[in-house]
């Protein structure tokens, strides 16, 4: 049986890399945990980078502003607790302007790789949480880090809310970020992790865990998400209940396909059959 996860996925980060700093947002909550994480990054050059500005709140976004030369202000998901403040950091930054990376480098949009002054950030679709969800790879040198948004959190485990979330995009996701290995994980809440690959697979485990409770709960005749989280949340404070059927909808679409999509292979095997019997 899993259980609801409150802790870290990961070590916690003991010291962060000398050209990251982390200014949090004054909107600690359920959902933001102790508040948006947002990151700068400054290149040896002086010129900084910020991921996430934040809600707008004028002393946060005054403090953004005076943790480097912004140049260049990015998003990891288009969720407000991450972007309300842009236009206001670019108020106070009138130098810095928005990277809207394409992902995977296509035709359209910016390149996927951002050079600036000796920082490099690479760009990765992690979609899942959102369908606009990326992870940005950071380096200065040879020192990398991992900026996941909301697809990993420092503590605790993220929503995934169908429309716009998905949870086979969002174990894909977790799958690739896997395979980035022992690299630090600068979160879009909570602390900073030490390892974004072990991270990854313990999210994974805990999502295919869940995945096989919930299974049988329906089995036993639970038809609504409400009917669900009674049952599987039940250790869990009632007033993240909303935030847990939101989840378990998307497990229940997500099971759905899967059982659509075997009925499908099944019909097609049987066809199959029945054509070269004798």
């Amino acid at each position: 049986m899993t259980v609801h996860v409150t802790e870290s996925s990961a070590g916690v980060l003991a010291q962060l890399p000398a050209w990251v700093t982390l200014v949090r947002a004054p909107n600690p909550g359920p959902m933001t945990l102790d508040g948006t994480n947002t990151w700068v990054l400054r290149a040896p050059s002086g010129d900084a980078v910020v991921v996430d500005p934040g809600p707008l709140h004028e002393g946060h976004l005054a403090a953004v502003a005076g943790a480097g030369a912004v140049r260049t202000v990015i998003t990891t998901h288009h969720h407000p607790d991450h972007t309300e403040g842009v236009e206001r950091l670019l108020e106070l930054c009138p130098s810095a302007r928005v990277w809207r990376p394409t992902a995977e480098g296509g035709d359209s949009g910016e390149p996927s790789v951002l050079r600036q002054g000796g920082l490099e950030l690479r760009c990765i679709a992690t979609p899942g949480h959102t369908a606009d969800s990326v992870t940005l790879i950071g380096g200065v040198g040879d020192e990398r880090v991992v900026l996941t948004g909301d697809t990993i959190l420092g503590r605790g485990t993220t929503v995934i809310a169908e429309p716009d979330g998905n949870l086979g995009d969002y174990l894909a996701s977790l799958r690739l970020l896997e395979l980035l290995g022992p690299l630090p994980v600068l979160p879009g809440h909570g602390p900073a992790l030490t390892d974004v690959g072990a991270a990854a697979a313990f999210y994974l485990r805990h999502r295919l865990a869940r995945l096989e409770q919930i299974r049988a709960v329906v089995a036993t005749g639970a038809t609504t998400a409400r009917e669900v989280v009674e049952i599987v949340y039940a250790d869990v404070d009632p007033a993240l209940w909303p935030a847990a059927e939101a989840s378990v909808r998307a497990q229940l679409a997500y099971l759905a396909t899967e059982s659509a999509a075997a009925d499908r292979a099944a019909t097609q095997s049987a066809g199959a059959e029945s054509r070269t019997s004798p």
